[in-house]
C-alpha cells in the first residue's frame, strides 16, 4: 500500500533476494506513480514520499540519505527518464488494433506490429505489406510498434512546429521558430536531430560501459566484503578459543607453580624454625651456668682471704676463661625473613606461554630459594642467565626471523628513550640510544616511502584498472631488498653491542645487590646490640637479689 512504512533491508543478500523490478517501487511494490528522484537516486512514488520531509530535508527510505526538497509539496522533482519508462511500459501492455483490419495483436504478437508516424495509426504485417508498399506511402515513416513517435515527442509545445534541431548547449531539441529565435552564438551549438541521435547512443555506450565497470567493481567489492565477514567471524573464533586454551593452561602452571611455592615455604619455615629452636635451647642452658659462676665469683671474692684467694682463685679464674671460650651461638646463623620470590617464578612459568623473556631471579645467600627450585635462569639449551632482563626484550638467543618475538617500536621506547637523553648523562648507552634513534628514523622514512609507492600501485590496480610498468616493480623490489639489508646490518651492530652493556649491566646489578646487603646487615646489626641489651638488662634484674644479699652478708663480716 502506498505511503506504508518501510523497513530498510538489513544486507546486500537480502537486496539480492528482494530482486525488485524496476518499475516497480520498493515502498508500496506497486508501479511507479509519478515516480521522485532522490539525491542518492533512489526512486519512489510521490504518495509513499508525502508527509516524510522534515525542514525541508527528506531523508532516503532506503539508505538514509538526506535530501534536499524544495516547494510547498515537500517532495523531490519528478524522475522524467522514470515516468518515461512507466508510459512506455503501460503502452506496451495495452490492447493493440490494426488501424486498417482491425486485427487485435495479442501481447506475444506486439514484436510483428508496426506504426506509420505519419499516419499515426498501428499496422499489422500484413497490411503493412498489402497496404503501405504503394508509392503514395513511400514516404510515409513505418517503424516498430516500441518506436513509435508520441506526439508530444514530435511537435514544438511551444510553437506547435515539429522538431528540427537539438541544441548539444541546452540539451534540448528545437523547432525551426526556436532556432531562429536563438541568438547566433548558440546556433553554433545546435545539430540535426540525426546527428544528436547517433552521438546521444555513443556517449551513452561510454557512461553504460562506465556503469557497467562500477557494477562490476561493486560486485567483487561485495565478494571481498562477505569473505572479510567471514574471515572476521573464524578469526574471532580462533581468537576466542586460543583466549580459552591460553588461560586454561596459565591456570594449571599457575596452580602447580602454587603448590611447589608452598611447599618452598613450609620447608624454609621448619628449617629456620628448627635452627632456632636449637640456638635457642643451648643459650637456654647456657644462662644459668653463666648465672650460677657470677654468683659463685662474687661470694668467694667476698668470702675468702688472700690465701684461700690464691689457693682457689686461679681454678675459678681458668673455669671462667674456658666457659667464655666454648663455642657459642650467640648470633642466629641465618634471617627471619622467609623469600620464595613467588612473583619472578610466577611470571617465569608463564614466559614459555606468554614468549615473555627470561627476568632475572634475585639469589639469596644459599644460592637458592627453596628445594626444588633453582635461583637463576635457565635458557633453553641449558645455559644459565646472568643478565638482569627487562620485560617486554627478546633474549639474546633470539634472532631476527623469530617472527612472534619481533615487536614493534611502541611509543613507551621513544619515551623513554627522550627521557633518558634529556637526563644529559654521558654514558656509552646514552650515545647508542642516539646513534640508533637518528638511523631508525632514516630507515622508517625509506620504508614509509616504499609503502607510499606500493600503495599507489595498488590502487591503480584495483580502482583505476591501469596497466603498471614493470620497471617500476623491479625498483621497488630492488629498494625493499636493499632496505632488508641495512635493517640486517643495523640490527647486527646492535646485537654486537650486548655483551659491553650486559657487562656494564652485571656491575651495576653487583653494586645494587652489594648495597642491598650491607643496608640489611646493618639492621641486623642494630637488632642484634638490641637484643644483647635486652638479655643484659634481664640478668642484671635477675641477680640484683644475690648482689643484695652479698653486700648484706658483707658488711656483717667487715668488722672481722
Amino acid at each position: 500500500m502506498a505511503g506504508g512504512i518501510f523497513s530498510p533491508l538489513g544486507s546486500c543478500s537480502e537486496l539480492e533476494k528482494a530482486n525488485c523490478h524496476p518499475l516497480v517501487c520498493l515502498l508500496c511494490h506497486e508501479p511507479y506513480q509519478h515516480p521522485c528522484l532522490l539525491d542518492c537516486y533512489h526512486n519512489f512514488c510521490a504518495s509513499c514520499l508525502r508527509g516524510r520531509a522534515s525542514d525541508g530535508r527528506l531523508h532516503c527510505p532506503l539508505c538514509g540519505h538526506p535530501s534536499v526538497v524544495r516547494g510547498g509539496t515537500g517532495l523531490p522533482p519528478v524522475d522524467r527518464l522514470l515516468q518515461f519508462l512507466v508510459d512506455s511500459s503501460a503502452d506496451g501492455e495495452e490492447d493493440v488494433q490494426c488501424a486498417n483490419c482491425d486485427r487485435h495483436c495479442a501481447k506475444a504478437e506486439l514484436d510483428t506490429m508496426y506504426f506509420c508516424n505519419t499516419c499515426g495509426q498501428p499496422l499489422c504485417a500484413p497490411c503493412r505489406e498489402e497496404t503501405h508498399r504503394a508509392k503514395m506511402f513511400a514516404r510515409h515513416e513505418i517503424v516498430s510498434l516500441s518506436k513509435r513517435t508520441k506526439d508530444i515527442h514530435k511537435k514544438c509545445p511551444l510553437h506547435e512546429e515539429p522538431y528540427i534541431m537539438f541544441s548539444t548547449e541546452k540539451k534540448s531539441m528545437l523547432c525551426i521558430n526556436c532556432f531562429r529565435d536563438m541568438q547566433g552564438e548558440s546556433r553554433a551549438h545546435c545539430i540535426d536531430i540525426e546527428t544528436a541521435y547517433m552521438q546521444g547512443c555513443q556517449r551513452l555506450d561510454q557512461a553504460v560501459m562506465a556503469v557497467k565497470e562500477l557494477q562490476t567493481s561493486t560486485r567483487e567489492a561485495i565478494v571481498l566484503l562477505k569473505a572479510m565477514i567471514e574471515e572476521v567471524r573464524n578469526s574471532a573464533s580462533e581468537e576466542e578459543a586460543a583466549i580459552n586454551s591460553l588461560f586454561g593452561r596459565m591456570q594449571e602452571q599457575l596452580s602447580e607453580r602454587k603448590k611447589t611455592l608452598l611447599k618452598v615455604v613450609q620447608s624454609q619455615h621448619e628449617e629456620k624454625e628448627k635452627a632456632f629452636k636449637e640456638q635457642l635451647a643451648h643459650l637456654a642452658c647456657l644462662l644459668p651456668t653463666l648465672q650460677v659462676h657470677l654468683v659463685t665469683c662474687s661470694a668467694f671474692l667476698s668470702s675468702a682471704n688472700k690465701a684461700e684467694f690464691l689457693d682457689l682463685g686461679y681454678q675459678l679464674m681458668e673455669r671462667l676463661q674456658r666457659i667464655v671460650k666454648l663455642p657459642h651461638r650467640l648470633r642466629p646463623a641465618q634471617t627471619s625473613k622467609i623469600n620464595s620470590e613467588y612473583q619472578a617464578e610466577f611470571a617465569r612459568c608463564l614466559e614459555p606461554l606468554l614468549m615473555l623473556s627470561p627476568r632475572r631471579s634475585v639469589v639469596g645467600s644459599a644460592g637458592g630459594i627453596g628445594p626444588g627450585i633453582a635461583g637463576t635462569n635457565m635458557l633453553p639449551g641449558g645455559q644459565c642467565s646472568k643478565t638482569l632482563m627487562v620485560p617486554g626484550c627478546p633474549p639474546a638467543g633470539d634472532k631476527m626471523s623469530a617472527g612472534p618475538m619481533v615487536r614493534k617500536p611502541t611509543m613507551h621506547r621513544y619515551i623513554s628513550t627522550k627521557v633518558l637523553l634529556a637526563e644529559g648523562r654521558e654514558t656509552p648507552f646514552a650515545e647508542h640510544c642516539r646513534n640508533y634513534e637518528n638511523t631508525y628514523r632514516m630507515l622508517q622514512s625509506e620504508i614509509q616511502g616504499l609503502k607510499d609507492q606500493v600503495q599507489e600501485l595498488h590502487r591503480d590496480l584495483t580502482k583505476h584498472h591501469s596497466l603498471i610498468k614493470t620497471e617500476i616493480m623491479s625498483e621497488i623490489l630492488q629498494k625493499s631488498l636493499q632496505m632488508d639489508v641495512q635493517i640486517a646490518a643495523h640490527y647486527s651492530a646492535v646485537e654486537m653491542m650486548r655483551s659491553v652493556f650486559e657487562e656494564v649491566w652485571e656491575e651495576t646489578y653487583q653494586r645494587v645487590a652489594n648495597e642491598q646487603e650491607i643496608y640489611e646487615a646493618q639492621l641486623h646489626d642494630l637488632l642484634q646490640l638490641r637484643q644483647e641489651n635486652s638479655c643484659l638488662t634481664t640478668i642484671t634484674k635477675q641477680i640484683a637479689p644475690y648482689v643484695r644479699s652479698i653486700a648484706k652478708v658483707k658488711e656483717r663480716l667487715e668488722p672481722r
